[in-house]
């Protein structure tokens, strides 16, 4: 079966000139979501825990009968960067199953992986101020959006770098919560993938992610709830 790529590695990233960025209020939360993956209905879950020693723990889980997928960060905030440290990314689908685990050394500023990745891919990559994996942007863009900031960003993920900037492409009325809300939708066209995003002023992550591939919808999450 045809791997679906990371879901979100669209949305990754560090902000360009996110150094001038006001100090970023971190609050423990849990979205739950409705997905949709591979054509098939299933649960998602956002949560953003303490990790202690000021570091912060960010999951997402997807789950349905044909897969599950799970994506975890652990990060700190510095001077209002979202800086990650040590992450993990692991899938099954049907049989087959896929783990990686990623270290972001700040003192040496080198970023390696290992797990079931191409040894092309293990690094070490030469890490820079702001830059995150591909998780961390779910985060970013809900702020920056809401802040007005410029949606540009770099992303250090599975042994690579790479640029990316959103565009506003218009508003759309969500319901969360039982409440309707207007949201701000960006998009990002990277070849035959597409991703967008509704973000939701107050809302700590994207009321509303689309994964597109080839035209199709990939992976779509709406949120449903948040505490």
């Amino acid at each position: 079966m045809k791997r679906l790529a990371r879901p979100f590695a669209l949305l990754a990233a560090a902000a360009l000139a996110v150094a001038s960025l006001p100090a970023f209020a971190l609050q423990p939360f849990t979205a739950d979501y409705q997905a949709s993956y591979m054509g098939v209905q299933a649960n998602g879950t956002m949560t953003l825990a303490s990790a202690g020693n000021n570091q912060w723990r960010y999951s997402l889980q997807i789950q349905n009968p044909m897969a599950t997928l799970s994506q975890s960060t652990v990060f700190e905030e510095k001077n209002g960067q979202l800086r990650p440290l040590s992450s993990n990314d692991s899938s099954a689908l049907l049989v087959k199953k896929r783990s990686v685990q990623a270290k972001y050394d700040w003192n040496s500023n080198q970023a390696t992986w290992s797990g079931d990745v191409k040894p092309e891919r293990r690094g070490p990559v030469k890490l820079q101020a702001g830059d995150m994996d591909a998780l961390l942007i779910n985060l970013a863009i809900a702020r920056d959006v809401t802040a007005g900031k410029p949606l540009s960003y770099r992303m250090v993920d599975e042994g690579r770098i790479k640029q990316m900037t959103y565009q506003v492409v218009g508003k759309e009325t969500l319901t969360v919560d039982g409440k309707p809300q207007q949201a701000t939708k960006v998009s990002r066209t990277d070849g035959n993938k597409e991703l967008i995003a509704w973000i939701v002023p107050d809302l700590p992550v994207p009321a509303r992610l689309l994964q597109r591939e080839n035209g199709q919808d990939a992976l779509d999450l709406t949120i449903r709830s948040l505490k």
